[in-house]
């Protein structure tokens, strides 16, 4: 954690510079040419001991002019007599753990040199960047396209530090103490888990095996695993869907970790609460008892959390059977994974909020957002069934039926009500402004929805809703992101997307095929081989899948394995204005259902 910086001043009597320790406890001095200084501010979800010590050294000698001590500490300093153009340059370094370590830090830094830097700097995001290579005479898709991966490999934040002795430690939020080996954060997994842990695992594998064992730590160091880590244990959204993380990695051949403590993490978060935060399982007791979250039992939002709890039931019955647990081991998950079903109601053909007693949340609004669902409504959140879109077709009766409520959702106007939140959350304005009907791109749960037509057997219609909401969403102009970055996930659907598939259900092999943007793309991570995406007639016009070969085969499946790409696998599109009808309409071109296993 450290950082050069290069500051230019105009010629003046004094020239300045603020150092502003922000307020929860702080304080700020001066040794020679440094300046010392800690600050304690923090929203929660920390150990009492916390602190972030920093240590900024300058190469320009300077005066101190002001100092404010107390709960906000400030200082101010000055360089007297700069001339016009002068040069100051500062290295600066902060720690967790101590003054000794931001020491260790700032020495990362060498001489400081802003152009030396900023050059190893410019090598590891083109090789960060470079491991997905894209063709396209468009330069602003270029532009949006590397953005996006930009944002996407923000998220998660390495936590930890390497001390004098070249050890990596962290400073756990959890205890209060130093321990080794690495802890991620700054990742809200509601969001997250749905495409960029998955885009993680194929792109940056190296990384995600750092991530899981980052999660291993947090589970030893505090009995649960994160469902909103920032930097500790937050109560912010619903579900447990740490459990897709863990079991999507582990599937994907994610190594290097000890899978069997994150087993006991997954299976003690699906039975517990860590009380106060998100973490672990909100009303797991009414859950297993009845199926359900009940609605009228004092928890918000009930409809979500047992749609996310049943997928994630699935996700811990996936991640066991790959760890080779026995079957009563995995009874509860397995059985759990239907839940869904208790909350589908034939009568609106949408999930519906259920009371301990059976009966139905009356009266009902498809348009109503929150209440029972998160940051959406039941047109959103019905299509929450990530591991068995087949079962949710069952329920609706069948492919026409499943394709006519999809269609519902951008047929009906953006109406919306608002009076769970008491205002308009910016998720409904978006929604209004982007006016694909009652499609909310910002809200997370509904993301995915564009590739269920995939399992409806009419895929054409997931070709053009998704090239849609690529060039009305995204754009390289200064407005042209969709809304909420949410720890990368709003970014990271856009580089799937781009390449013509998507992890509709983490924890599976398979992606659900869509239409790629770019001519040709290549991916390659270390150990893996490269894969190759054509699509040489592609445009804006020519965005349906007329037809597609791998490895030279045709291919016409509404879907690809992850081993399919990690091996190196060569997918060669035929694109066209027109949808092609014929194409991916056996059922066996359907994606992965647990209905079908």
């Amino acid at each position: 954690m450290a950082a050069a910086f290069r500051i230019t001043y105009p010629e003046a009597e004094m020239s300045y510079l603020v150092v502003d320790c922000n307020d929860g406890g702080s304080d700020v001095y001066t040794e020679g040419n440094r300046i010392y200084g800690y600050s304690r501010y923090n929203r929660g979800s920390l150990a009492d001991n916390f602190h972030n010590w920093f240590i900024i050294e300058s190469d320009t000698p300077f005066e101190t002019v002001a100092k404010v001590e107390g709960p906000h500490a400030y200082l101010l300093i000055g360089y007297p007599k700069t001339t016009r153009g002068q040069v100051v340059n500062l290295k600066v370094a902060s720690s967790f753990i101590d003054f000794d370590q931001a020491e260790t830090n700032l020495a990362e830094l060498g001489d400081g040199s802003v152009d030396r830097i900023k050059e190893e700097g410019r090598k590891i995001w083109n090789e960060t960047l470079g491991r997905i290579k894209v063709e396209d005479s468009n330069i602003d898709n270029l532009r949006t396209f590397y953005s996006c991966l930009y944002r996407s490999v923000l998220f998660p934040r390495d936590l930890s530090e390497i001390n004098a002795k070249g050890k990596r430690v962290h400073y756990s939020p959890h205890t209060g103490e130093v321990c080794e080996g690495y802890l991620f954060t700054d990742t809200g997994v509601w969001d997250t888990f749905r495409c960029l842990f998955p885009l993680m695992n194929l792109v940056y594998p190296d990384m995600s095996e750092k991530v899981q064992q980052g999660l291993v730590n947090h589970w030893k160091e505090s009995g649960f695993l994160p469902e909103w880590a920032s930097p500790g244990h937050r109560n912010c959204m619903v579900g447990n869907n740490s459990a897709s993380v863990v079991a999507d990695a582990f599937l994907k051949g994610i190594e290097g970790y000890d899978a069997e403590e994150l087993w006991k993490a997954v299976v003690n978060g699906a039975n517990n609460w860590l009380q106060g935060t998100s973490s672990g399982r909100v009303g797991f007791e009414a859950y297993n008892e009845l199926g359900y979250v009940p609605c009228d039992i004092g928890l918000n939002e009930s409809a979500a959390r047992t749609l996310e709890y049943a997928y994630d039931d699935w996700c811990i019955y996936e991640f066991g059977k790959a760890l080779g647990k026995s079957e009563e081991e995995l009874a509860q998950y397995k059985a759990n994974a239907l839940n869904y079903k208790n909350l589908y109601n034939p009568e609106y053909h949408l999930m519906q909020g259920r009371k301990a007693d059976g009966s139905w949340n009356e009266p009902f609004s498809r348009y109503k957002w929150g209440g029972d669902f998160t940051e959406g409504n039941a047109l959103h959140y019905t299509w929450s069934v990530f591991h068995d879109p087949q079962g949710l077709i069952d329920l609706m009766g069948g492919e026409e039926n499943f394709v006519a409520n999809l269609d519902e959702v951008f047929e009906i106007p953006p109406i919306f009500d608002e009076s769970y939140y008491r205002f308009v959350i910016h998720e409904i304005r978006e929604m209004q402004i982007m006016n694909m009907g009652n499609y909310a791109h910002g809200n997370q749960p509904i993301q995915h929805m564009l590739y269920l037509y995939d399992w409806g057997l009419q895929p054409w219609k997931s070709q053009a809703r998704i090239r849609e909401v690529m060039n009305k969403f995204y754009t390289s102009a200064p407005d042209g992101y969709c809304g909420d970055e949410d720890n990368g996930q709003t970014s990271a659907w856009y580089v799937f997307s781009a390449l013509g598939f998507y992890p509709v259900c983490p924890g599976s092999n398979q992606y659900a095929l869509g239409t790629p943007l770019f001519k040709k793309a290549s991916v390659k991570a270390p150990g893996h081989g490269t894969a190759v995406i054509n699509a040489p007639d592609n445009s804006e016009e020519n965005f349906y899948v007329d037809g597609l070969e791998i490895d030279g085969k045709n291919w016409n499946k509404n879907y690809i394995t992850h081993s399919q790409l990690t091996s190196g696998a060569q997918l060669d599109f035929t694109m066209s204005s027109k949808p092609n009808k014929r194409r991916g309409t056996s059922e066996d071109a359907k994606p992965y259902s647990f209905t079908n296993e």
